[in-house]
């Protein structure tokens, strides 16, 4: 009985901080003649809706790429279609073929808020609340707050609820093929996560630890017996999945190749609205973006990617600091509700969580860090300047956050807050990175292995 009323409790304050963000602006409201990210998925469903599927991808009379044009896979699609369906029911001209193009009304954004929320409560919300009571240790309390903290952070809130994103639908897929792997169920984790993938190519980032795990337990079983028919079932299932998502687009090879062309837009550079942080920093040192051509740019970020898998072991490490999509949100004027969510994660990270208490240097597993600093400072309190680096970041979000939206740049430097913002969090990105791979490559043995039991 208590279970339940966790998970009610944890349901209800996951809803009503969405269904709170709905009331506010949008990506692209009254500003045309693009409309923002809101546009872009309701051409979608009119596209999809009124097109063959042959034509969803390509440049035609009635489907001009330049505007807002399909660059998702082809389950996004589908989810369009969908949403097109209930649209065209309720109201035919918010799906009307050309006529619909920049259509606004309260009705409507209430109906594309609702079809973000649906997906939430279908998809995202059950794997993140089975996740955290059933897979996560600790008290009751904590896996409450662990729950509350994921359900209530403020980047994918503000995200789906503020540009239509859907990225709860490919997280919360993937999410379910994580909690496929670890019931030991690994062709429903396949199945799960390969639909992700489909959804979102962003998943590709989670793609590594997946394939490398599941080939690891396969040759763990043996690849000359039972290992072998396991591979070969999950393959199988992959193959299946792809293809029946893929198969509209399967009649003629023209298709796939401009599917994939859409999926993967090189041509944008790695710059645009500068959400490479990395490169982004980098940038103010080196002009990359001068002296390097745009496929040499891509063809380094690979290398550099690649790198960072294979040699430092990195399987997956996204770390999305919300504070960089400060100047995207403030062009959409959703200030507001960026401070309220972020005034509210940060409470209940160090209310519910106890945040700052846990930080002794055992529960930072701050080890190896002691053995590197003890010969020059022995006396070095760890812990200590832990607390102050967190203070002090925030104090600079703060800072950077008032001078973005109150005070004017520079003429010679009209993008100097975004840079700013940019390099903030590559150094906190740079800063994660370091101390992960420094716990995972030189902790202990016996640590690890007790780690991988627990």
């Amino acid at each position: 009985m208590e279970n339940w009323s966790l998970f009610s409790l944890c349901v209800l304050l996951g809803l009503t901080s969405r269904w709170a963000v709905s009331f506010h602006s949008y990506s692209g409201a009254g500003k045309p003649p693009m409309f923002g990210d809101y546009e872009a998925q309701r051409h979608w469903q009119e596209v999809t809706y009124n097109l063959p599927v042959h034509e969803w991808y390509f440049n035609t009379t009635n489907n001009d790429l330049n505007y807002w044009g399909l660059d998702y896979p082809p389950l996004t699609a589908y989810h369009s279609l969908v949403c097109a369906y209930v649209a065209k029911l309720l109201n035919p001209e918010w799906v009307e073929l050309h006529a619909s193009r920049g259509y606004e009304s309260h009705s409507h954004k209430l109906f594309m808020r609702a079809t973000v929320l649906f997906t939430d409560i279908l998809i995202y919300i059950p794997a993140v609340l089975l996740y955290c009571f059933y897979f996560c240790d600790g008290s009751s309390k904590q896996k409450v707050a662990t729950a509350l903290c994921i359900l209530l952070y403020p980047g994918l809130i503000l995200i789906d609820y503020g540009h239509f994103q859907y990225n709860s639908v490919s997280l919360g897929l993937a999410l379910w093929g994580i909690l496929g792997l670890g019931l030991g169920w690994d062709l429903f984790g396949s199945l799960a996560f390969t639909l992700a993938l489909n959804y979102k190519q962003m998943e590709l980032y989670h793609s590594l630890p997946f394939f490398c795990y599941l080939l690891g337990k396969c040759i763990k079983q043996g690849l000359t017996g039972r290992g072998f028919f396991q591979l070969a079932k999950i393959s199988l299932t992959v193959l299946v999945t792809f293809a029946l998502c893929w198969m509209p687009f399967l009649s003629d090879p023209k298709q796939p190749l401009q599917v994939l062309h859409r999926l993967f837009p090189f041509g944008r550079g790695l710059f645009e609205d500068k959400v490479a942080n990395t490169w982004c920093s980098l940038n103010v040192l080196i002009k990359i973006k001068t002296l390097l051509s745009r496929e040499t740019q891509l063809f380094l970020s690979y290398c550099t990617h690649l790198g960072f898998c294979l040699f430092l072991r990195l399987m997956f490490f996204l770390f999305v600091f919300f504070h960089s999509m400060l100047p995207l949100l403030v062009k959409d004027g959703l200030l507001l509700p960026y401070v309220v969510t972020s005034l509210a994660f940060l409470f209940l990270s160090l209310y519910l969580l106890s945040a700052l208490e846990r930080s002794t240097e055992e529960e930072l597993r701050l080890g190896i860090y002691r053995k590197l600093t003890r010969h020059w400072l022995p006396k070095l309190n760890l812990s200590r300047i832990i607390k102050w680096k967190f203070w002090f970041s925030l104090v600079a979000m703060a800072v950077l956050s008032f001078t973005s939206v109150w005070l004017e740049p520079p003429a010679k430097f009209p993008d100097l807050f975004p840079v700013l913002v940019s390099i903030l969090s590559f150094l906190h990105f740079l800063g994660f990175i370091i101390y992960f791979n420094l716990v995972q490559l030189m902790e202990p043995q016996r640590k690890k292995s007790q780690k991988k039991t627990n």
